[in-house]
C-alpha cells in the first residue's frame, strides 16, 4: 500500500511540475518553460519536432547534450523571448521556422551547421543570426522575409532549391558560398544599399533580382530558366563566365542607375531578350558573342549604339526603339530582317517615349508581353511556406491503489 501511494504522489508531482511533459522520443516536444527546455535539452536527440510555445521566455536555452532535432524546431506567434540559443545543437532534420517573434534579438547556434529548410518572417528585434564557421552548410530552402536582420552571412550552403529574401529593410550585406540553385533565387525591396556577393555561384535554375546595389556572380556560367533584373541601383553587371540561358528569358528593365552590361560569353538565350527603360544606358554593347535567341527582342531606352554583331537567328519579333538618334545602328541591323529575324522586325530612333514601354519580350517568340513590373519598386508580399500543423502529444501517467 505503501508502495502504491508513493508512485501515485510521484505520478501527481511529476504532471504537476511538466517533469514529464517532454519527452525525447515524443512526437511533439513542447517547451512551455525553461525547465522544459532543460529537459530538451538533455536529450542527445529529439526524434520528433520541437515546438516552443507562444508563451514561452524571455530565454530559452537547448544547450547541453543536444545534438539532433529528426524534425522541425519552431517557434511561432511569441512576443516573450529574447533569447533563442544553443551550444550543442547541430541538426534540424526539418523546418527551422520562427514567425512573429517580435523580441528575439540574441539568436545563437554556433554548432548548427545542418537544417532541412530555413523558414524565417516578421522578426523585428533580431539585427544578426549567429552561427559557428563556417555555418549552415546543408539545406534545402531559404525564405528569410520581411524581419530587421542587417547580416545572414553564416549560411554558407552549397546548394539549394529556393533562396528567397525579401522585405528585410536592415538587410545591407549578403555574401554567399552557394555553388547551384536548383528552382529560384528571389532578392526584392531589402535594404536600400544592399550589396549581394555569389562569388561560387555556378549554375541557377531561375534568378530575378530587385532593389540591390551591387550583385557579384563571377562564376556563372548556366541560366536553365529565366534571369531578370528590376529597379536595381548598381551601375554595372558583369557575367564574364555565363555562357547560355537555356530555357527563359534574359531582362533588365527600370534599373536607373545602369550605365553597363556586359555577358561577353554570352551564345543563346532560350527565351525572350528585354532590356527597358534604363534611363542611364548609352550603349548596348556587351554581348559580343549572342548568336541565338529563342523568343522576341525588346530593346526600348536611351540608347546611342547598339551592337549585337553575332546574332544569327531570332525566333520571333525584333525591335528597338530609343529616344536618341540610332540611325546607324538601325542600318547596321537592318542586315537582320528577312533571314535571321523571323517576326516583325522594327528599329527607330528618335522617339519620346521608347521608355514608357517596359513589358517583357515574350519567350514564345510574339514580340508582345504581359506588364507585371507596372511599380517594380515598391515591396511586394511574397506568400509564405505552409505551416506544418503538428500535434502536440501529452504523456497521461496514473496509478491504482
Amino acid at each position: 500500500m505503501f508502495n502504491k501511494q508513493l508512485l501515485s504522489a510521484a505520478a501527481a508531482f511529476s504532471m504537476v511540475s511538466g517533469v514529464f511533459g517532454v519527452g525525447c522520443d515524443d512526437p511533439t516536444a513542447t517547451i512551455k518553460s525553461a525547465a522544459d527546455a532543460t529537459q530538451v535539452a538533455n536529450c542527445e536527440t529529439i526524434e520528433g519536432s520541437v515546438l516552443i510555445d507562444r508563451n514561452a521566455g524571455p530565454n530559452i536555452d537547448i544547450g547541453g547534450k543536444l545534438t539532433e532535432i529528426g524534425g522541425d524546431l519552431r517557434a511561432e506567434n511569441n512576443g516573450l523571448i529574447n533569447v533563442l540559443t544553443s551550444s550543442s545543437l547541430q541538426t534540424v532534420g526539418g523546418v527551422f521556422a520562427l514567425k512573429n517573434v517580435t523580441k528575439l534579438s540574441t539568436l545563437n547556434f554556433p554548432r548548427l551547421g545542418e537544417v532541412g529548410s530555413i523558414d524565417w518572417a516578421t522578426l523585428n528585434a533580431l539585427p544578426e543570426p549567429t552561427f559557428g564557421n563556417p555555418g549552415i552548410t546543408k539545406a534545402k530552402s531559404v525564405t528569410i522575409a520581411d524581419t530587421f536582420i542587417e547580416n545572414i552571412d553564416g549560411i554558407n550552403v552549397d546548394s539549394l532549391t529556393d533562396m528567397n529574401i525579401n522585405n528585410n529593410r536592415r538587410l545591407t550585406k549578403f555574401s554567399t558560398s552557394i555553388k547551384s540553385l536548383t528552382n529560384t533565387l528571389y532578392v526584392q525591396a531589402n535594404g536600400l544599399n544592399l550589396t549581394m556577393e555569389m562569388p561560387n555561384l555556378e549554375w541557377i535554375a531561375n534568378m530575378t533580382i530587385a532593389n540591390v546595389t551591387s550583385f557579384s556572380v563571377p562564376s556563372l556560367h548556366t541560366v536553365n530558366g529565366s534571369m531578370r533584373f528590376d529597379s536595381n541601383y548598381f551601375t554595372t553587371f558583369i557575367a564574364a563566365n555565363l555562357t547560355e540561358i537555356q530555357d527563359g528569358d534574359l531582362s533588365f528593365v527600370s534599373n536607373p542607375e545602369l550605365t553597363n552590361i556586359s555577358i561577353p560569353s554570352l551564345e543563346r538565350i532560350g527565351g525572350g531578350f528585354t532590356v527597358a527603360n534604363n534611363t542611364g544606358l548609352e550603349k548596348l554593347d556587351g554581348f559580343g558573342a549572342l548568336n541565338e535567341i529563342g523568343g522576341a527582342v525588346k530593346v526600348r531606352g536611351t540608347f546611342t549604339d547598339i551592337e549585337l554583331p553575332k546574332l544569327q537567328d531570332v525566333k520571333g519579333a525584333f525591335e528597338v526603339v530609343s529616344t536618341e538618334d540610332i540611325s546607324k545602328s538601325c542600318t547596321t541591323l537592318g542586315d537582320l530582317q528577312g533571314g535571321v529575324v523571323q517576326g516583325d522586325y522594327n528599329c527607330k530612333g528618335n522617339d519620346a517615349n521608347a521608355n514608357n514601354d517596359t513589358s517583357d519580350a515574350s519567350s514564345d517568340g510574339s514580340g508582345s508581353g504581359t506588364d507585371d513590373k507596372q511599380n517594380a519598386a515598391s515591396p511586394i508580399s511574397v506568400s509564405m511556406s505552409t505551416i506544418l500543423t503538428l500535434a502536440a502529444t501529452g504523456v497521461f501517467f496514473s496509478a491504482f491503489l
